[in-house]
């Protein structure tokens, strides 16, 4: 399997577990700035490779009405402030081609959407940034299809990508985790990442809105830990209730300290 380095990071490989965590959507730069910080700190207490995450547009809201961020060049200074400010990587979603190049300047990770894991415009540029790649398994993919995902991105002489693992489409408004498809993916030679917080995602089930099951979360980052999974991708927040998107399957930020000391002893265990 091949190592992703990220700064000094070393994702994948029999290296330690990573974290990926961070609010849905930046909510301001102060509050954001303040909670990467108590992110960073929590990460440096327990010895964890850490990853910041938060998006400076959520373009796929359910509703027209939805808070969706405060945008690609605002957000890119935020972040690229949080950055320095912290130490750790940061991580973004990109939804097109233009986005990519002007996003790759302010953080570290590329982030594809699930729902755009197929588009290879969007793919390609982000391989040409330079920056690692990270692509969420669309719900409507098995996990085998994301051969094809990498292919696209190879095609370019790139190979700092990641994959992650966030569930499938299973009827109306609710997703299923099959474990099986991180050993699947991981037979791509790639880093393969949990996003425990979408996989309990209820897409469209608030009716305006998505709704979720965040006490299921942990559950899920357990079992993919076990499964092989070499990080976890979590949302969390202060006070999931006031979080201006994705709230229902947020952990929240102060039971998220023991949640990665168990999974830190699983990986020690199965890895």
């Amino acid at each position: 399997m091949k190592t992703v380095t990220v700064g000094k990071i070393k994702i994948g490989n029999g290296h330690p577990l990573v974290l990926i965590a961070g609010p849905c959507v930046i909510e301001g730069e102060k509050w954001t700035l303040s909670f990467a910080v108590r992110l960073a700190d929590m990460a440096r207490t327990l010895k964890v490779p850490f990853i910041f995450k938060a998006s400076y547009d959520k373009a796929n809201r359910s509703s027209i009405h939805s808070y969706r961020g405060v945008g690609l060049r605002e957000g890119g200074r935020i972040l690229a402030r949080i950055r320095a400010e912290t130490g750790a990587p940061v991580l973004t979603d990109v939804h097109s081609p233009e986005e990519a190049s002007e996003a790759a300047e302010s953080v570290d990770i590329l982030q594809i959407p699930a729902f755009l894991c197929r588009q290879t415009d969007l793919l390609v540029a982000a391989a040409k940034t330079g920056r690692v790649v990270n692509v969420k398994k669309g719900q409507f993919l098995a996990p085998h299809d994301m051969v094809q995902v990498v292919k696209k991105i190879e095609s370019v002489g790139h190979t700092r990508l990641m994959l992650v693992e966030r569930g499938t489409t299973f009827g109306y408004n609710n997703l299923v985790t099959d474990m099986r498809g991180i050993a699947v993916m991981k037979q791509t030679g790639y880093p393969v990442i949990m996003d425990a917080t979408h996989a309990v995602q209820l897409p469209g089930a608030g009716g305006d809105k998505s709704s979720g099951q965040a006490e299921m979360a942990p559950v899920l980052a357990r079992a993919a830990v076990a499964a092989g999974a070499d990080g976890v991708f979590v949302e969390t927040h202060e006070n999931p209730a006031k979080a201006l998107s994705d709230g229902p399957n947020m952990v929240r930020f102060r039971e998220l300290p023991a949640l990665v000391r168990c999974l830190k002893k699983i990986h020690a265990i199965c890895s």
